[in-house]
């Protein structure tokens, strides 16, 4: 079996929006959902600013944070893509859910209390919420979905791997429906890590701007329904667009420097599996972190990959506007890229100043572009070399 796969709902919670409607209006306007953080006290650190999403709040008490996150933006999903809760087929309803930190903000308080008063102050209530499989546990337990359940721990990529995996299982006719998640809270542990790192910009994030700084951390969620083609049009949903195929890599090099090979093996195998041609790319949604060699690889890879074309094909980083939302990075991406495939608009880099040479490539600087995107690819790198990108069609497309 190897049944066309497609994508018919979609649901997020950003820093420029909750919602499709809301995300997708802010992000070709070029806003910024980069602020002062106030969820805990930078004054100590150098940098004090990041993607938070502010006018989201955990109901549930036997929710941390992420998961708040990526139940509300399965649920947008389901309901986007019309499919009433009671009636999901649950045997045959799968999740896949990828995630950096887990519910690392769980971790961070259990932390704080043992330092301060001792292991005994700890509420026991907690050690159940924080182990990162809980993700997957409660999404499922939420909509009483009881197909194959995976989290995929893969950091800034897993989102495209879960994406990857949900494809799978539909094609080969293990699961109807799938559901497959990204979601990561704002994180004290990321944000002190990339401090030390020297990665965090002071002021903002300019993906391949020869100033580039830095990136920003960020929150989040996105979640896309993955169905068949054919069950899609006999219920008459919308199509956003259609998964081709997907390709991964792993560097085996370095924890934390991308490299340029890795990324393009990624890129080649995804195309070799959607049997799409490079003079067919018109838009590749990029991991754009903001960082000098993060930037620098990525072009070089499209480069390798697309040599006679990249000039003409249009590379964004919606990272400039979210911050870096880490497991739910490429899995908002994904849905910008749906969004870009059925509208035919292409999101800017904000940010963008000053051209490098070792970024000549059509970045769409600062502004939205209306052009038809037939072809879309979705970049993601994590830290460990793992690279990941997703091919996704307009549906009807020759």
């Amino acid at each position: 079996m190897n049944k066309r796969v497609v994508v018919t709902g979609l649901g997020v919670v950003s820093s420029i929006g909750i919602g499709k409607d809301a995300f997708w209006d802010a992000l070709v306007k070029g806003k910024s959902g980069i602020s002062k953080i106030d969820s805990f006290d930078t004054s100590v650190f150098p940098t004090h600013s990041g993607g938070e999403v502010k006018d989201f709040q955990v109901e549930k008490k036997t929710f941390g944070r992420a998961s708040a996150l990526a139940v509300s933006a399965a649920r947008m999903a389901l309901c986007d893509a019309g499919l009433e809760l009671e009636k999901l087929g649950p045997e045959r309803f799968g999740l896949a859910i990828g995630t950096t930190m887990g519910e690392s903000q769980i971790l961070e308080e259990i932390n704080h209390a043992w330092i301060k008063d001792g292991h005994e102050a700890i509420d026991a209530r907690l050690i159940p919420l924080y182990p990162a499989n809980v993700l997957g546990v409660n999404v499922a337990g939420e909509f009483k979905l009881k197909g194959e359940n995976f989290v995929i721990p893969c950091a800034c990529a897993a989102g495209n791997y879960c994406i990857g995996y949900a494809f799978d299982l539909i094609r080969y006719g293990r699961a109807d429906k799938m559901l497959a998640i990204g979601a990561d809270a704002f994180a004290r542990l990321a944000f002190i890590g990339f401090n030390r790192l020297y990665a965090i910009a002071p002021e903002k994030c300019q993906p391949f701007d020869k100033n580039r700084k830095g990136m920003m951390v960020g929150e989040g969620a996105g979640a896309l329904l993955l169905e068949p083609l054919e069950a899609a049009l006999a219920r008459k949903a919308g199509i956003y667009a259609e998964v081709l195929g997907y390709g991964l890599s792993c560097d085996a090099r370095h924890m934390t420097a991308p490299l340029a090979r890795g990324i393009a093996k990624a890129i080649e195998k995804s195309l070799k599996q959607s049997n799409i041609q490079p003079q067919d790319v018109d838009y590749i949604s990029a991991h754009g972190t903001g960082t000098p060699a993060n930037d620098s690889e990525e072009c070089a890879a499209i480069k390798k990959v697309f040599p006679r074309n990249y000039k003409s094909i249009a590379i964004s980083s919606i990272k400039s506007m979210l911050g870096h939302t880490m497991g739910a990075a490429s899995s908002i991406e994904a849905i910008s890229c749906c969004l870009s495939v059925k509208n035919d608009i292409i999101p800017p880099t904000i940010n963008y100043e000053t051209p490098d040479e070792d970024c000549d490539i059509d970045c769409v600087p600062n502004f939205g572009r209306r052009q038809k995107v037939e072809v879309a690819l979705n970049n993601a790198s994590a830290f460990g070399g793992n690279n990941a990108c997703v091919v996704f069609k307009k549906y009807g497309a020759s």
